[in-house]
């Protein structure tokens, strides 16, 4: 990442007060310290965000770096206020604007105009106008899997779909991950099978983790056969594990995108009648942690398989596992 690439040139142009040479010093170490600090998918959307700040701030005649707590207090609320029929800005999309900001400004050694109360007053005005209330997908349940592993025939893309869906619910995947999984990755084990990732969203440090996956008490819905039956019939040996399939039945040497993932889970939840926006690629770890937490799992065993580093978003699917297990309701003898 190079931040001479987020700012147009007219606009690094147009800001006073600093030497060219001091703006390409900035640029530098900005763009240095992010590239070792974030994954890929942050930058991406680091290069987005700090570009948006640099070309609001153009547009009215501020400067971005450093920019003032007024300054950074007025383009959130337009963010969330755009006018012009415009639909504002998701409240996660507007934190992350703030993080992209609060980073440039770290790195270049100026004091973080994201955190100062003027800033801290806005978003939480912000947060009770439009609500921090995510549109999370559906979980899967044993019972949704069954159903559609029941409509799959023995066709090519039946046993990668097959073995796509039970290997993603079975270890807790993220799309990214489950799509990533290389076939040296996967180890045969007494026990089931061992598949290492070597890189995932929260894992910034490369350090990689195992994930166990078990054999399954029936063969229809066992991931550890399925995955063995799809490398067999698909003869693939090396290399990206889950692939593209065309109608004529060829396997693609390329990986299957993270977006088709998703696309697969929509296709088979489809056959069963469910509107497909309620399930996404997200459906197969979240029926996951649903289902272990409901059935017993202790949180540190969900979290080593599913690589969560803090427990805030785990609980969310651990509450919606209790649901109806326990209930105060029923104990009201009405």
């Amino acid at each position: 990442m190079v931040l001479a690439d987020l700012v147009p040139e007219r606009v690094r142009a147009a800001r006073d007060g600093a030497s060219p040479a001091r703006l390409a010093e900035l640029e530098a170490k900005i763009a240095q310290a992010i590239a070792r600090s974030r994954a890929p998918a942050t930058l991406r959307a680091y290069r987005s965000d700090w570009a948006d700040f640099v070309l609001w701030c153009d547009s009215v005649g501020l400067d971005p770096l450093p920019a003032g707590a007024g300054t950074v207090a007025a383009y959130v609320a337009e963010l969330a206020d755009p006018g012009d029929d415009r639909a504002p800005r998701a409240v996660s999309t507007i934190e992350r604007r703030l993080a992209a900001i609060g980073q440039a400004h770290t790195v270049a050694k100026q004091a973080n105009p994201a955190r100062e109360p003027l800033v801290a007053e806005t978003m939480k005005g912000i947060r009770r106008t439009l609500g921090v209330a995510q549109d999370h997908k559906r979980g899967l349940t044993p019972a949704d899997l069954r159903a559609m592993l029941a409509g799959l025939g023995d066709r090519l893309i039946d046993h990668r779909d097959r073995s796509l869906l039970l290997v993603g619910f079975a270890g807790g995947f993220r799309r990214s991950e489950l799509v990533g999984i290389d076939v040296d990755h996967v180890a045969e084990h007494p026990e089931g099978l061992l598949v290492a990732l070597v890189r995932s969203k929260t894992d910034q440090e490369q350090a990689g983790r195992r994930v166990e996956i078990v054999y399954g008490n029936s063969a229809d819905t066992c991931p550890v056969r399925a995955w063995r039956r799809w490398l067999e019939e698909s003869g693939i040996r090396d290399g990206p594990a889950y692939r593209p399939i065309d109608r004529h039945g060829n396997v693609s040497a390329n990986r299957l995108s993270a977006q088709a993932v998703g696309i697969v889970v929509k296709r088979h939840t489809a056959r069963l009648g469910h509107d497909t926006r309620d399930f996404a690629g997200h459906s197969l770890r979240r029926g996951m942690a649903t289902t272990a937490a409901r059935n017993g799992a202790a949180e540190r065993t969900i979290m080593r398989a599913t690589g969560h580093t803090a427990t805030e978003t785990l609980r969310g699917y651990i509450e919606e596992g209790e649901q109806f297990s326990d209930p105060a309701s029923g104990y009201l003898d009405l």
